[in-house]
């Protein structure tokens, strides 16, 4: 394209830029705007994080290679920071929703510091060409306090760098958009994996220890940005089966209908897989979204370690939903709410859970152990969000709003076939502290028909007492407390019912792992 007269960028840009001398113009080139990015990035993040400690002196790579969790300094976050550049630089990445002023996210860290934490204008400069980036450190201790297989704390956390751009900006293509985002996931899946066996999620930062690659996408929008197709790396639960109002909860995770019935969870974090997503909005209140996605994105502890496979031979994973919103404007007076409805298809082979392919119960002496399958499964969902109180000048997410997601899926091939959860939130309630949440919410998960009748034909067949599973159930009450813009603490109490759905412990097999109970608190800090 045609070079055109801008203004200069930072001092420290500039030897990342090729001059174009003809017509005494500069000409930038977008993958030299991306490189400026990780350069910025490595000293500006990691000053953040040390000028506000906000790690506690806790050395995340200790907590994958021992539990004892020593403290240590900040600098060890330099190699976590390396790592995450390194992969979010191999994979370039560009941009998804609006762009934030000046280059920084709102909430941010970045605006309690001098002249934004980005003294030399590199991240404004960068902006205004269309690509911003953003950084998010999560870290939590947690403990059982009581029941599960044992008792125990936990420290566990994830660094996340995502950069996006606008094309349009960057390079004049219209209506083209790029993102990526990549985690650094350290010591997460203990209390859920180690202390309680449990399907529900504990933790939402819960995975394999790895340095991965997660998004990676264009999408393209026409009509006046009403209808956007997405290809690429993708996760369903950036867009599917979300409800806007459980986000304050550490449980509040891809549903557990989803997680423990398609291959290895589904395309959902921290896995993603190749697919396409098509979306229109029919109006300011009105969206339908299709996407079609490799149905199976491989065991993230042992095929897809690092996000980079790119599977694509897999049978498919389909997912629509259609949503409708209201009073979401932050001058509408009315009170707030989203509803979605959509459903879900696997194009694979499952096996039956009771029934071999001669009829047998395969708990029978006379089955020959082979389950029976069935070609594909499907599933349907319902999320409510409402607001219930807005105060004077409040927006969507004041004053107090409950939610709700149900879904249900067929008995005889998914081992979780009715999942229910629902909650509610304070948000602003406190004069003292207006930018404070708390509230409260619980997820159900009911173990099938099928799944219970064959834990009962085992007894019958074999004489010997075991648990039966029936339903798992956690209840969670938090309160998320912004200490600075960008900064919030969030002490949490979970009660754990029927840990892996009353299923047999491990050292009394003939009892069902205890119910118990789980405390902690998460600090997040975004720059």
């Amino acid at each position: 394209m045609a070079a055109s007269r801008i203004a200069a960028p930072p001092r420290q840009t500039q030897l990342l830029l090729r001059l174009n001398r003809k017509n005494d113009c500069v000409e930038w080139e977008p993958v030299s705007i991306l490189i400026a990015i990780y350069s910025h990035l490595g000293k500006s993040v990691l000053k953040t994080m040390c000028d506000f400690n906000v790690f506690g002196g806790i050395r995340p790579n200790s907590a994958i290679k021992s539990q004892s969790h020593k403290w240590l300094g900040c600098r060890s976050l330099r190699g976590i920071s390396l790592a995450i550049a390194v992969v979010a630089g191999a994979f370039p990445a560009l941009a998804e929703a609006t762009e934030p002023s000046g280059g920084i996210p709102s909430p941010s860290i970045a605006t309690s510091l001098p002249d934004n934490g980005d003294p030399a204008g590199i991240r404004k400069w960068l902006s205004e060409r269309g690509v911003t980036y953003g950084v998010v450190y999560t870290g939590e201790a947690l403990g059982n306090v009581s029941g599960g297989i044992h008792q125990g704390a936990l420290y566990g956390g994830k660094l996340e760098v995502a950069v996006s751009a606008n094309l349009e900006k960057l390079i004049g293509w219209q209506g083209l958009s790029f993102f990526s985002n990549a985690f650094q996931i350290h010591r997460t899946s203990g209390p859920r994996d180690e202390h309680f066996t449990s399907m529900i999620t504990i933790s939402n930062i819960e995975a394999f220890s790895s340095t991965r690659l997660s998004e990676l996408w264009f999408e393209q929008k026409f009509f006046d940005d009403r209808f956007g197709i997405r290809i690429g790396q993708l996760t369903t639960d950036a867009e599917f089966f979300i409800s806007d109002y459980s986000k304050m909860f550490i449980s509040s995770d891809w549903p557990t209908i989803m997680g423990a019935n398609v291959p290895s969870g589904g395309p959902a974090y921290p896995l993603a897989t190749p697919g396409i997503r098509w979306k229109f909005d029919a109006s300011a209140n009105w969206s339908m979204l299709v996407g079609l996605y490799n149905g199976d994105p491989g065991n993230q502890a042992s095929v897809n370690r690092t996000g980079t496979n790119f599977r694509v031979n897999d049978p498919p994973l389909l997912m629509g939903e259609i949503q409708h919103r209201y009073n979401q404007d932050k001058e509408s007076r009315g009170l707030a709410g989203t509803l979605r409805l959509g459903g879900w298809h696997h194009f694979g082979k499952f096996d039956d859970l009771r029934f071999d392919h001669a009829g047998h119960s395969l708990a029978d002496p006379l089955s020959n152990g082979v389950a029976r399958q069935f070609r594909g499964t499907s599933g349907i969902y319902g999320i409510v969000d409402q607001q219930l109180y807005r105060p004077e000048g409040g927006g969507p997410d004041s004053g107090i709003s409950v939610f709700s997601r149900i879904s249900g899926a067929p008995s005889d091939r998914n081992l979780v076939n009715f999942f229910l959860d629902g909650g509610v939130v304070f948000a602003g309630m406190l004069p003292a502290r207006p930018d404070d949440k708390f509230g409260a919410s619980f997820i159900y998960a009911r173990m099938s028909d099928w799944a219970r009748a064959l834990d009962y034909d085992l007894i019958a067949f074999a004489g010997v007492a075991h648990p039966i599973r029936a339903y798992e159930m956690t209840i969670e009450l938090s309160y998320q407390a912004q200490i600075k813009p960008g900064w919030t603490m969030q002490p949490v109490f979970q009660y754990i019912i029927h840990p892996g759905g009353h299923v047999p412990d491990p050292i009394s097999p003939n009892l069902a792992i205890k119910s118990g109970a789980l405390v902690g608190v998460r600090s997040t800090v975004a720059f």
